[in-house]
């Protein structure tokens, strides 16, 4: 069972950082959905993302681009992800682990595909074997995407952001990168072990699922993605859904109230997985008495 929870598990955390990717192929029309909280005063549009896209993949709209447009702020989930001087401290102080090699906590063979896949993205085994075994499953389960056609800077949140500094806009986050950072580092060392085999299990099947993944989101199909995003998670392994999903849903409902008690428009764009199942940013805001309208 605790198998089966961390791959499940897993598709849900690869959206928490940059380092891992979600993609798909061009689909016929790019409706993703798109929502709205607003007093008399105030707006707040919700937008769930993906990290890293296909060059060709179209996801703007005429809705999507009009909210941007009257928006004053950009509201990411963590700022700094994609920058390596934010990052590489972090890296060094919970993904990297010297008095104990990699090659020490794996099975022969389990170590002898990492090195595999760590050779196909350019990495020293010598490199590999000083990562936490968190670490590098998440790196790992990068080298499929980029082979496949991925690319790193074609990212929603790297757009966005790119848009809304070139326009003078401000630029806000709901946590810290250190935070996201530790929802991996956390972990006991036997699911960080079995997070690490998941992604070896899965790594070359990566692209193609994950084409079909973002193709329910660039169309708005939100009942697909509450499927590929949540439902397993939720139903096997709730301890784990309960701190990645609901707690980090409910702190970002929390603050979402407090920003609608100020002024101005507000674009929020956060993983596509937050905004979908019976414990989405949206069933919580409802809960806390603000009325959440879909327009797109």
């Amino acid at each position: 069972m605790l198998r089966s929870s961390v791959k499940a598990a897993r598709r849900v955390v690869v959206g928490l950082v940059s380092m891992l990717a979600l993609g798909a192929a061009t689909p016929s029309l790019a409706d993703p959905a798109l929502w709205k909280i607003q007093d008399h005063d105030s707006t707040i549009y919700l937008f769930g993302t993906v990290h890293v896209l296909r060059p060709e993949t179209q996801w703007r709209s005429p809705k999507l681009d009009a909210a941007l447009k009257s928006s004053d702020e950009l509201v990411l989930e963590v700022v700094g992800a994609d920058d390596m001087a934010v990052m590489q401290p972090l890296v060094m102080k919970y993904g990297i682990d010297q008095a104990t090699p990699l090659s020490k906590k794996l099975a022969p063979a389990d170590w002898e595909k990492t090195k595999t896949y760590g050779q196909e993205m350019g990495m020293p085994a010598a490199a590999l074997d000083a990562f936490r075994p968190w670490m590098a499953g998440i790196t790992l389960a990068m080298a499929p995407m980029i082979k496949a056609g991925f690319d790193p800077k074609k990212g929603v949140e790297q757009v966005l952001t790119a848009e809304l500094k070139a326009d003078g806009k401000g630029l806000g986050s709901l946590e810290t990168a250190e935070q996201q950072i530790r929802f991996f580092a956390d972990m006991p060392q036997a699911d960080e072990v079995l997070l690490l085999k998941s992604t070896l299990d899965e790594v070359e099947e990566g692209p193609a699922k994950l084409d079909k993944l973002v193709k329910a989101w660039a169309e708005g199909d939100v009942k697909g993605l509450e499927g590929e995003f949540v439902t397993e998670m939720r139903t096997k392994y709730q301890p784990l859904y309960h701190t990645l999903i609901v707690a980090r849903n409910a702190a970002w409902a929390d603050q979402l109230k407090t920003k609608l008690d100020g002024k101005g428009v507000s674009f929020v764009a956060v993983g596509a997985g937050h905004l979908v199942g019976p414990d989405s940013v949206q069933t919580l805001l409802g809960k806390r008495g603000i009325k959440v309208e879909r327009v797109q």
